[in-house]
Parts: structure tokens; sequence; C-alpha cells
């Protein structure tokens, strides 16, 4: 594996294998790699003859009271990790090779509506960094396909929406939540939690789980499923972002007649700020 810090060094990368006919396959990440992202490669390397992995902890996706100064950073053990994985090319570019040195704020992409509710309404701003961030990426290595973990379902939505609607030529695939043997979603910050909390954290994917079975079995009565998932969570000591009923296309709020629905949660346990979702067919 080749690992190249500047954007033309992956444009090049890039223009070359394409010359000899291959086909980009691309996973974007901020680092602290899990077997949840090895899971993305893994599913990459299945649709597409080269394979380019970016690590950028983006700042403009982090608000003024969050985690970027202390957000986990290990790049020898990401390194190895992609390496093993089948990775060709590890691009780890700077803030300032992302977003340049300049007073002025830089360009923003909004996507409106999709990104301004749940986690959009938690986390103002929170988006249109991932939006720009991606959209930066998907310029400079210019790839065929890309994949996204399931976990984070809106920034899916996000991104699927950004890409039709600025016309990208990138298949977007979405790759199926990693859960620990109890549950828990993999997340690099499931390390925040103390022992007591991690005891604690699988009862997001229990409620999640009570929901989903529910709505499997034809109940429809969605803000009764919503008050009682959040309660359920409460009473084990979480604090609730939001615990919600969504249609799966638009993640707006499901009518009688939509029947392919996601049940999605953000909840915080002690420093951490957990998010996971099931999707469900409702019976």
């Amino acid at each position: 594996m080749e690992t190249v810090t500047g954007i033309a060094e992956v444009r090049a990368r890039v223009q070359a294998w394409r010359q000899e006919g291959a086909r980009i396959a691309f996973v974007p990440t901020m680092g602290n790699l899990h077997a949840g992202h090895i899971s993305l490669i893994e599913l990459a390397r299945r649709h597409g003859d080269r394979f380019v992995a970016s690590i950028f902890v983006n700042p403009m996706q982090f608000g003024p009271n969050e985690d970027f100064a202390h957000y986990p950073r290990t790049p020898a053990r990401d390194s190895e990790m992609l390496t093993a994985a089948g990775c060709d090319l590890m691009f780890m570019p700077d803030v300032a090779q992302m977003y340049g040195q300049g007073a002025t704020p830089p360009t923003r992409v909004e996507v409106p509506e999709i990104s301004a509710t749940l986690c959009g309404g938690f986390r103002p701003g929170h988006f249109e960094g991932v939006a720009t961030v991606v959209a930066k990426l998907f310029n400079i290595v210019q790839p065929d396909v890309a994949v996204f973990g399931e976990k984070d379902f809106q920034q899916l939505a996000v991104i699927r929406r950004m890409t039709a609607d600025l016309c990208f030529p990138t298949t977007i695939i979405g790759a199926p939540t990693v859960r620990e043997t109890d549950g828990l979603a993999m997340s690099s910050r499931n390390q925040y939690l103390t022992t007591a909390e991690r005891a604690i954290a699988p009862q997001i994917h229990a409620a999640l789980l009570a929901a989903t079975r529910a709505i499997a079995s034809g109940v429809s009565d969605y803000a009764r499923l919503e008050r009682e998932g959040a309660a359920q969570l409460k009473a084990h000591g979480f604090h609730l972002d939001y615990f919600a009923v969504r249609r799966r296309i638009d993640l707006s709020v499901p009518s009688p007649a939509d029947r392919e629905l996601v049940v999605l949660v953000a909840a915080r346990l002690g420093k951490a700020r957990l998010i996971d979702n099931l999707q469900v067919e409702r019976g």
C-alpha cells in the first residue's frame, strides 16, 4: 500500500489506474479504524479493481463543544489494518490541504431538509461538514463506487442525495452495521464508555429490536413506539436526543401507507454519543 498526503498525488495514481482500465473503489474514513471499517473496505474491494481509503478528521463536521481535538487518531495502526485489508492507496491529507489557509470560510455544500432533522437538529452544521468534505473527496479521488456504513443512516441518506443532486458519477453502496456479540454497533466512540457504561450500551440495540419487531407484526402507532423506546433507554440511564420511526427513503415522518421504515436512535451515555438504527418493513 502506498500512502500519500497531496491531492495531486492521488489524482496522478488514479489517472494511471484508469488508463489501465481499472475500476476505482473508495472508502472515506476519519481513521481510528475498527472491524466495522474493515467490513466497508472488504465490500469496496468486491466492487473495484483498485481501492483507495482516506483518513481525515474533518473539523467542519464537529460542533464547538464536540471532540475534534480529542478525537482518537491512530495512523500507524490504521495503516497496518488497511495494508492487511488489501488497500492500494491511503490518502492522509491535513486540514490545509483540504481547506486551504485562507482567512475566509471555505465553500460549503448543504443538502436541505434531510440534513435538518434527527442528528441535524442536535448538531447544527454537522451534515454541511459531511457533505462538503465528501464532495471534495469525490472530486479528488473520482471513484466509480464509494462505500459508507449504514450505522449512520442519516449520513448515508445525505450523501446519496448529494451525489445524485450534484451529478457525481459515483455509485453509493451502504454496508450493513457490524456489531459486537451483544448487539452494540461498533464505533470509534465506544472507547469513551466506562466498563459500567459498556455493560448498559447494548440496551440501544434491544430497544431498536423491540420497536422493529412490533412494526414487522403490523403495529403502526409509531408515536407510541417512540415513547416506549425512549422510556426504555432513559430507564437505563441514557440521555436521549431522539428515538424515531421514519420513512427509509427520505427520513420523513411516515404515513400509514408507508411500509419501508427505519427506526433510529441517538443517545448519550457518559462521554459517548451513540447512534444506531434498524431497518424494517411493516407487516
